[in-house]
């Protein structure tokens, strides 16, 4: 669903959000969806109830991409190199308990 205002019909324009929120679609794809709803709601042209409702899903493909780009963090940092450079995987130390310099 594409949601550049100049390409929607009126009763696009009052259709309810996606109900996924983003979380069923690739990263790319919710990324792109969060662009087209930037786009849209900095046009003068929305009624309020469809700026809000674009809001909305803005705000959960936002936290959608959030989590995905925090898991992804999560991964490489458990990557590690050890002495002969080759890569494994390590246990992800907690922010509470940072390791001790020694």
């Amino acid at each position: 669903m594409d949601y550049f205002p100049s390409q929607m019909s009126k009763a696009t324009k009052t259709s309810p959000p996606t109900a996924g929120g983003g979380s069923d679609l690739p990263f790319e794809e919710t990324l792109r969806k969060l662009e087209a709803i930037v786009t849209s709601l900095e046009s003068d042209d929305l009624p309020l109830e469809t700026l809000m409702a674009r809001y909305e899903e803005g705000v959960r493909l936002a936290e959608a991409c959030q989590t995905r780009l925090a898991a992804a963090e999560a991964r490489i940092r458990k990557l590690e190199r050890d002495a002969a450079g080759e890569s494994h995987l390590a246990p992800i130390e907690s922010e509470a308990n940072p390791p001790t310099p020694e």
